[in-house]
């Protein structure tokens, strides 16, 4: 039986000859200790869960603070890759143009030798072509 302060402090003991009705008296302590006991082991176990709860909250707090940390390290990740990859693709593109030059540098070269190449076998054959055209009359008279 819990008992609440007013009930304790408004109890009506019943009067003997000479004070109070002991078992009146034996009756309230009984009840008042019962109940206090009561009161005493809830706080005894709230004292036990405030703690608990304590300890759950330092743990989250120290676990949030190492999600903060390692979202910060990610983030700070993420963007030395997408860096990193930015300035490998400059590279690439770099390398890939210099490579096109060297390409468009080597077919001009090809082009000119073989332009060259082509006017030397024309010069040739027109040396060719005159020499016959100039002996040709001369070997059908032979």
């Amino acid at each position: 039986m819990s008992l609440s302060p007013a009930e304790i402090r408004h109890a009506e003991l019943g009067r003997g000859l000479f004070g109070y009705n002991r078992s009146s008296v034996d009756e309230l302590l009984v009840d008042t200790v019962d109940s206090f006991e009561q009161v005493w082991r809830e706080r005894a176990d709230l004292t036990d869960k405030v703690e608990q709860l304590e300890a759950d909250l330092v743990r989250y707090r120290e676990l949030e603070s190492l999600l903060r940390t390692t979202l910060v390290s990610a983030e700070r990740t993420s963007q030395e890759l997408r860096e990193q990859a930015r300035k490998e693709a400059e590279l690439i593109v770099a390398e890939a143009q210099a490579e096109a030059r060297n390409v468009t540098r080597e077919a001009r070269s090809e082009r000119e030798r073989l332009s060259a190449e082509s006017h030397r076998v024309r010069a040739v054959l027109r040396a060719v072509l005159e020499t016959v055209e100039r002996e040709g009359p001369q070997a059908e008279a032979a």
